[in-house]
């Protein structure tokens, strides 16, 4: 369980990462990569909107065998994403953060760490990954990342964190929805250190998360017709 103390040490260490990457000029396209990650597929639906996550199983089994788990055993449905990071235009740059939130009869056992240095994923955009206080503390908690955050990878000794945070699959679809959860407004107040001004004034319930066999296909607008010659 990750408790208040070790919830503000995540976030600090997450913050400083993150702020030392520079925000993109430009919102990043909302079409997914030509090629998805392995799989299963989980949908989250929430009050905004749905999000699709390809998860790397092949890359992350045992961060992806824990987030099922959580998914199957209907853990994450009534949760909410309560935490905000926003750095420059809202879907250009920060991440947002839900799950059980240490909520006690939602918990399974921590989760083995496995390192970016392992998985060869990155904490860049689209990318879901375990928030965690100490290495192989991680449970029911998460965060999807909008731009570049490669800073929460795990680096080389003497070059930043050594074990980051373990990303275990992608957002295919439903981008526009992180960045409406992104967009939402925070409370002045709420939150301690670094958490303070990225809490959630009114945090996003997740209806119900669900495996589905694959991520709704992104709409291609349909091409204007040219105007007819005159003459």
């Amino acid at each position: 369980m990750i408790g208040p103390k070790a919830m503000v040490l995540l976030c600090g260490l997450m913050a400083a990462a993150a702020l030392a990457q520079p925000a993109p000029e430009q919102t990043l396209p909302t079409s997914p990569p030509a090629s998805l990650p392995a799989g299963p597929f989980v949908r989250l639906e929430t009050e905004l909107g749905p999000i699709d996550i390809g998860l790397e199983s092949v890359k992350a089994p045992a961060t992806v065998a824990n987030f099922l788990r959580y998914v199957d055993g209907k853990r994450f449905d009534g949760t909410v994403f309560y935490r905000a990071m926003l750095a420059g235009e809202p879907g250009s740059f920060g991440l947002i953060q839900g799950g059980t939130r240490g909520e006690v009869k939602r918990l399974l056992p921590p989760v083995k760490h496995e390192p970016t240095s392992q998985t060869g994923l990155t904490n860049k955009d689209g990318a879901i990954a375990m928030a965690r206080a100490a290495p192989g503390s991680a449970q029911g908690d998460f965060f999807l990342i909008l731009g570049d955050l490669s800073g929460l990878d795990a680096k080389p000794a003497g070059e930043g964190d050594p074990d980051g945070f373990a990303v275990f699959g992608r957002v295919v679809g439903g981008r526009d929805t992180v960045v409406k959860i992104q967009s939402a407004p925070t409370s002045a107040t709420l939150g301690e250190g670094p958490m303070k001004g990225q809490m959630l004034e009114k945090p996003v319930k997740i209806v119900k998360a669900s495996r589905i066999a694959a991520p709704l296909p992104v709409p291609v607008p349909a091409p204007v017709p040219e105007p007819a010659p005159q003459g």
